[in-house]
Parts: structure tokens; C-alpha cells; sequence
């Protein structure tokens, strides 16, 4: 066999830093290695696998539809795409739907709306409001919304246009709005800048902000959308609809899509020839789409993975209580992240690989986990157990 890793290591861009693991298959909550050892996957493909791997309503989807057709394009109609389109309008009580192939693609698609509405409407306003810590993809224009130095910095000069404030501060908003501000953009809960919770209120406010000075607000659910919050989309939490959204990751269940919804007075304002994508929208991934929509919005479905996520919290606040290296637990649903005291969440994951479970440094003192909506409670008391055996090895060697 192969040696995976140093093959990797040969033929790669070397961009990531991956776990010293070659996934060869999954099943449900459950990944194997290569060399046949098992693991509880709390990674989830980053908050894609809603369903976990190789759900069988989506493997029979994808099947199903590749024995029909993969791909056409949209120089022609796709009954696929439509249904997708009309279940995510129908659903998310927006008008109209774009589909591309990644979270980075939508909220490209998103940004170029945004500026096409403030030329058109608001004198050529082109300026978007945007947060830090927040992450909205790798693009140029996507990096430079991101309010992260660490991403932004190596790739200066970035495209102009932004103006990054604080998150959870309406009066930075409010400071930052001007005459040339088309948009606010945000994640409803903050991803990969460490599973960040909105304000009590934060979300409304901007909501009647963006009401009062006639402009967008557009919510980023790439990560938090599908079901990984509990709802449908995390806006319904805070009952805050956006004007804009950005959909992609958990969408169709681990095959690429992406996609924007609007209302419809904002969505005319792409005219033909203004936006598109090749392969956004292709019959595979709508399929696939389709077929993970149908079982999260299943009745009961959601109702039991909000069941599922709080038996999750009380076991990780249990290990808080247990253990001064944990700091607190945050999010919501299925998209939570341990806090740490100190900068070892990497330690953390590596000692919890070692036991069978896969987490996510997704800060250098924060621990995500990440496990597919329909996870069970016997998975969750072993991904618990596992994950309080790593903290302690951790504390323990700190100690020392």
C-alpha cells in the first residue's frame, strides 16, 4: 500500500495543516483509516456531513441521478435545480435562488449583488459592513470581507469596498454606515473565528439598522445553515430574516453546492449576463441536495437533533465542571466549541485522535465539535468520555 501521507506530501500544495490520518471510508458518525482504525468523526467535513457519511438517501440520490444526467449546464433548464430552488424559497421565506459550488462562491455571488443593488439604487453605494473575527471565504473579494488579519494580511492589497468593525457592537455598525454602505454582512454565529455567539439583540438591531437606512443585511449561513443550529437556518432563532443569504456546506450532504436566496426586488437586479457559474446548480448536486433537505426538514428531525445537541452541552458542561483547563462551552445545536485556559486545543485534538475521536483546533484555545445532525445519544456519551480523557491528559502534562 501506499504511503498516503508522504505521497501527499510529494504531490500537494502544501496549504493545510492535516491530521496525520488518510480517511478511507465512513459510515454514519463513524470514519476508518487506512490502517483500519475506527473514529467517532465530531469533524463532520467542517459542518457538512448533516447526515454523517454516506447517508443511504443521499448515496441513492446520487446514484439515481448520475444514471440520468450530471451535468448540462445553465444554457438549459434543470428540473433538479428548479425543485431545489423552490424548497429553499418555500422554506426560507426569501424569493429567489442562485446556486454556485461553495460557501466562498455564494458569498462572492452575495458581495456582487450587494453592489449591483447600491449602484442601481443607492446612488452607487458599494460599500459592506463586516466584523471581526468573522470568515467568509478565500476569494479576493470574499478574504476582503473576512475580518481575520491572519487570513487577510499575506494577500494585501485586498479588493476596497469593506469596512470591518467589531463584533456584537450595533454602534460600530451605526459609526461605520455612511452615504456609500449598500450593506451589512455577518454570521448569524461566527464559525471559524471559534463558534462565536451573537449578543442578545445583536442580530435585531441590525436588522432595524439596515431597516432605517434603506440598506442590506445579509447573513452568511454558509456554516450555520441546514439544520446545524437546531432550525432550519440560524436566523429563525432570533426571528431576524436577512435580505441576502449565503448557503453552502451542510446543503447537500457532503456534495459541493453553494447558493444565495433573496428577495425578489433584490434579486432582479442580476440581469442576464451579470452572474454565473458552470457548474452551480448541476442535476448531481441539486439531487443530492434534495434528498438531505428532505430528511432534515423530516418531521421530528430537528426536534430530536436539538434533543441530541443538549444532552451534548450538559456532557461538556460536566467536563467544565470537572476540569479548570475548560473554560466554557458555546454555540448552538450541533455547532459547538470547548473554550480552553490556554493555548493547547491543538494537544487536545491530537490526544483525542489517539482515542478514536476527531475535533477540531478551530482556535488555538478552543476545541469545535461538529457531528452530524442525527447523531446518537451512545455516540455522544463516547465522544464525551473520549474528549474528557483528552482534556485531562492535557491538564495532566501541563501540570507537569
Amino acid at each position: 500500500m501506499p504511503d498516503w501521507i508522504a505521497e501527499e506530501h510529494r504531490y500537494l500544495f502544501q496549504n493545510y495543516g492535516r491530521q496525520p490520518v488518510v480517511i478511507e471510508r465512513g459510515s454514519g458518525t463513524r470514519a476508518w483509516d487506512t490502517d483500519g482504525n475506527e473514529y467517532l468523526d465530531f469533524v463532520g467535513g467542517v459542518a457538512v456531513n448533516v447526515l454523517g457519511h454516506s447517508h443511504p438517501a443521499v448515496v441513492r440520490a446520487i446514484s439515481e441521478q448520475a444514471a440520468r444526467v450530471i451535468h448540462t449546464s445553465n444554457l438549459f433548464y434543470s428540473t433538479p435545480m428548479i425543485e431545489l430552488a423552490r424548497v429553499l424559497v418555500e422554506a426560507s421565506g426569501l424569493d429567489r435562488a442562485f446556486f454556485c459550488n461553495s460557501g466562498t462562491e455564494a458569498v462572492e455571488a452575495a458581495i456582487k449583488l450587494a453592489r449591483r443593488w447600491g449602484r442601481d439604487v443607492r446612488d452607487g453605494a458599494f460599500e459592506i459592513i463586516t466584523t471581526t473575527d468573522s470568515f467568509h471565504g478565500r476569494t479576493m473579494g470574499s478574504l476582503s470581507a473576512t475580518g481575520n488579519a491572519r487570513y487577510r494580511e499575506p494577500f494585501e492589497p485586498l479588493v476596497p469596498g469593506f469596512r470591518i468593525v467589531p463584533w456584537n457592537d450595533l454602534d460600530a455598525v451605526r459609526a461605520a454606515t455612511s452615504s456609500q454602505t449598500a450593506a451589512v454582512m455577518v454570521e448569524p454565529i461566527q464559525g471559524e473565528g471559534g463558534v462565536n455567539m451573537p449578543a442578545p439583540g445583536y442580530l435585531a438591531g441590525l436588522r432595524d439598522w439596515c431597516d432605517r437606512q434603506g440598506i442590506l443585511l445579509i447573513f452568511d449561513e454558509v456554516q450555520t445553515g441546514i439544520g446545524r443550529t437546531g432550525t432550519l437556518f440560524a436566523f429563525q432563532h432570533d426571528g431576524v430574516r436577512p435580505d441576502v443569504m449565503a448557503l453552502a456546506k451542510g446543503l447537500a450532504g457532503g456534495v459541493p453546492i453553494g447558493a444565495i436566496l433573496a428577495r425578489d426586488d433584490i434579486a432582479a437586479h442580476f440581469v442576464k449576463g451579470d452572474h454565473g457559474s458552470t457548474f452551480g446548480g448541476n442535476a448531481l448536486a441539486a439531487a443530492a441536495a434534495l434528498a438531505t433537505l428532505r430528511e432534515v426538514m423530516a418531521p421530528g428531525f430537528l426536534e430530536t437533533a436539538r434533543e441530541r445537541s443538549q444532552r451534548l452541552i450538559d456532557r461538556l458542561q460536566a467536563i467544565e465542571d470537572r476540569h479548570p483547563l475548560v473554560t466554557g462551552i458555546r454555540g448552538r445545536g450541533m455547532l459547538l466549541a470547548v473554550g480552553l485556559a490556554r493555548e493547547c486545543s491543538a494537544e487536545v485534538v491530537d490526544e483525542a485522535r489517539r482515542r478514536g475521536l476527531l475535533v477540531n483546533n478551530v482556535r488555538p484555545n478552543a476545541v469545535r465539535l461538529m457531528p452530524p445532525l442525527n447523531v446518537s445519544e451512545d455516540d455522544i456519551d463516547r465522544a464525551a468520555d473520549i474528549l474528557e480523557a483528552a482534556i485531562a491528559a492535557v491538564e495532566g502534562a501541563g501540570a507537569k
